[in-house]
């Protein structure tokens, strides 16, 4: 069958190859198929041209008519996706999946055409790159869940499917700005910048990953982004040609040493010196490594030879050296950095590697790709994130339970710890030795009952730091705390944990659910038989007993319903009906209303909370709980100084912690900053609109002192948790108006 024939109405002609379509905006010039064929051959002289050419044609005419949101004809998207993936090198089949991968979802062709004329290889890459678009879900965070878990099934088949990905999600982040529904745009720009840009990182494409964030970030913080980049550029302004003087003296530097290098200056992206104002909880101007220089030499002695002669010669930045090249990243990177005090007194961070090195540092799994048909392929689960994730998919129990664990797995920095055997883990910042076992095995992680951090045994909620030593103690038959789910960060340990409360938690329910009726039937004089409740489980929406039990037990299910639907003789009179009882469903537990209190972890049921206003505690915060007659329990952070008053009542103290919905729902707790504010008109307006665009309620505020040339402002923040709060302080950093902002305590 001819494509033609296939995609009518939607098909262009049979041997067209060029469309024309009616459009406000001038659309670019689309890429010829003999140029896209070029650009292939320039790097594999084997390029398959009638693939490509084919491919091309199939799209061009599948697409047709079509038109995206810019105005220009909708083939102009795989072409651009396939112009990026030839800009990494890569092959003809991959190129060809570019052309076609929308083929599926967005005209009238099938999967079963694009096997039919292009082989298994191409159809196998297209069918993991398509989204499910055409099947119904709940809703929009329960798709994209679905994408996603698809995504990854098929990436850990064939890494190819993802850099397909990724380049696709470049060119439509590099045209968002056309789409009208700024809703749609910001949704965009979300999972790009949680998914997308992560992914990018794992697989090591820097450059790929500093491009996605950098446009998620105009779109989802573009007042923080323009005051960076304002700063940035005063700082040029202010420094001159600073950065080639510095590459001048850096390179007379190594050449009086006898190494001959290329050395690129460049500066830090508006996102990555966002992250690290947030995450070092620092202001823009103590920031060490806005300016960054790339030292590139010929062999891996000379990386260490040009690390010693840049030391010698600049003073070093305590706590900045980091070696990548004898310890790379999982995702194979490796360099030397390093910070120091350079040239023109300059805080300036070097990356020292050779050519080979940056080539993996700018394409990741690309570089290593074999561009010629037939050669081995990369396999996908030779990345340890990777089985993660699939571990993840095996053990979530709903879509957007797997993609919340997916986001912790992804989203975070990474500490690097080693196995006594010298096996390099990577872990999320933050990880304990309990992340470091399931990142080792499941079952290590099930059975761990203690750890050893550098020889020495330690809480297994110790937080890890880079180059820690872990030894994971295990005991045959041992099982998981709940109390773990508290402190581990990473996506897998999470998933476990839940999966096994939840396994633990039905059985309990079973049991309980059985017991009862068990009890009810000797009250009533009857002999307990399972079949007669099995007989009536379907009628109260249960597919097997152990559901009915599991749901009487969690009182979900009325049991002397159930009792009666068995027994119907047993009923009492003035319950009889003439019409036949119909069983009602299983009742499901109200969801918490936008505003309704936080619940915790750790209380009675009923119980009066209180959240103290001496520290202010968030969703996010370690806590404690301190009971108090009359008044209930308050909760106070963990290091909260009025604690000290309760050390000799401990009778006192509860064990609690926020629960799993904490963040969902806008809960209207307080975080107080302190704020030094600059005396110039508007400084005020600036504050509240910065705290009013991301998110926050001022509830109050009070000058504490005035100069002629600052305010002194405590500011109460109605918030979501801590990093609701950690993001609206970053953003009031960023802005000129504000010397300083700290989160504060006290009343």
């Amino acid at each position: 069958m001819s494509p033609d024939e296939t995609l009518s109405p939607l098909a262009a002609k049979p041997g067209e190859v060029s469309v024309s379509v009616k459009s406000t905006s001038k659309p670019s010039r689309l890429m010829r198929q003999y140029e896209l064929v070029e650009r292939v051959r320039a790097y594999d002289p084997d390029v398959n041209e009638d693939l490509l050419n084919r491919a091309y044609v199939f799209s061009m005419q599948a697409h047709g008519s079509q038109q995206r949101a810019s105005g220009d004809p909708y083939f102009s998207h795989p072409l651009e996706v396939a112009g990026i993936l030839t800009d990494m090198k890569m092959d003809s089949t991959t190129i060809a999946t570019a052309l076609l991968h929308d083929t599926v979802e967005d005209t009238l062709a099938s999967l079963a055409d694009i096997q039919k004329q292009f082989g298994p290889n191409v159809a196998r890459l297209v069918d993991g790159v398509t989204k499910l678009s055409r099947i119904e879900f709940q809703n929009d965070q329960a798709k994209q869940a679905e994408n996603f878990r698809k995504l990854v099934l098929a990436m850990s088949e064939d890494i190819r499917v993802l850099l397909i990905k990724l380049a696709d999600r470049l060119h439509n982040m590099r045209t968002l700005h056309h789409l009208k529904d700024p809703d749609k745009r910001r949704r965009i720009a979300r999972e790009t910048l949680e998914i997308y840009a992560p992914l990018a990182q794992r697989i090591g494409i820097e450059k790929m990953q500093d491009e996605l964030e950098d446009l998620a970030f105009a779109e989802l913080n573009a007042d923080a982004r323009d005051s960076i980049i304002a700063r940035l550029n005063y700082l040029r302004s202010a420094g001159g040609d600073v950065v080639q003087r510095v590459l001048k003296e850096l390179l007379e530097v190594l050449a009086n040493a006898g190494i001959e290098a290329d050395i690129a200056g460049r500066e830090k992206t508006p996102y990555s010196i966002w992250r690290k104002m947030q995450r070092k909880n620092v202001a823009f101007e103590q920031l060490s490594d806005i300016m960054a220089f790339r030292i590139l030499v010929n062999s891996t002695e000379q990386c260490y030879q040009a690390l010693g002669v840049i030391h010698s010669k600049y003073h070093v930045v305590p706590g900045r050296f980091k070696d990548y090249i004898s310890t790379p990243k999982p995702n194979q990177y490796q360099s030397l950095h390093t910070g120091i005090i350079g040239p023109e007194r300059q805080r300036i961070e070097i990356q020292i590697r050779t050519s080979n090195m940056h080539e993996v540092a700018e394409l990741g799994v690309a570089a290593h790709w074999a561009y010629k048909e037939g050669a081995p392929k990369t396999d996908g689960l030779q990345y340890r994130w990777l089985r993660e994730l699939l571990d993840i998919v095996e053990h979530a129990q709903k879509p957007e339970e797997f993609l919340e664990h997916t986001r912790l797995e992804l989203f975070q920095d990474q500490v690097f710890c080693f196995s006594p055997k010298g096996d390099l883990i990577a872990l999320p910042r933050g990880a304990t030795p309990v992340d470091f076992a399931y990142a080792v095995h499941s079952g290590v992680g099930d059975t761990c009952v203690g750890a050893k951090v550098n020889g020495r045994m330690v809480p297994l909620r110790t937080v890890l730091h880079n180059g820690d030593q872990v030894e994971v103690v295990t005991q045959k038959g041992s099982s998981p705390s709940p109390a773990w789910e508290r402190f581990v960060v990473s996506g897998k340990a999470r998933s476990r944990i839940r999966k096994f409360i939840r396994t633990q938690q039905r059985t309990e329910y079973v049991t309980l659910g059985k017991s009862m009726l068990e009890k009810l039937c000797k009250q009533e004089g009857v002999e307990f038989s399972e079949k007669a409740f099995e007989a009536i489980s379907k009628t109260f929406q249960s597919a097997t007993l152990e559901d009915l039990y599991a749901n009487i037990g969690a009182s979900l299910q009325p049991m002397r319903d159930v009792f009666y639907a068995a027994y119907p003789g047993h009923r009492p009179k003035q319950q009889e009906k003439t019409d036949k009882a119909v069983a009602s469903p299983p009742q499901t537990k109200p969801k918490t209303k936008i505003g309704a209190p936080l619940t915790l972890k750790g209380l009675i049921p009923g119980m009066a909370v209180h959240y103290a206003r001496c520290c202010h505690p968030l969703p996010g915060d370690a806590i404690v709980g301190i009971v108090t007659t009359g008044k209930g329990v308050t909760i106070h952070q963990q290091d909260c100084e009025t604690l000290e008053s309760f050390a000799h009542t401990p009778e006192r103290w509860i064990d609690v912690g926020w629960d799993d919905a904490h963040g969902k729902d806008d809960a209207g707790l307080v975080g107080r900053l302190s704020v030094v504010l600059v005396n110039l008109p508007n400084s005020f307006g600036t504050l509240t609109t910065i705290i009013g665009k991301n998110g926050g309620n001022i509830t109050n505020l009070k000058i504490t002192n005035r100069t002629p040339e600052f305010f002194d402002v405590l500011v109460d923040v109605e918030v979501r948790d801590v990093s609701h709060l950690t993001n609206i302080i970053a953003a009031l950093r960023a802005s000129t108006a504000i010397n300083s902002v700290e989160r504060t305590k006290g009343r």
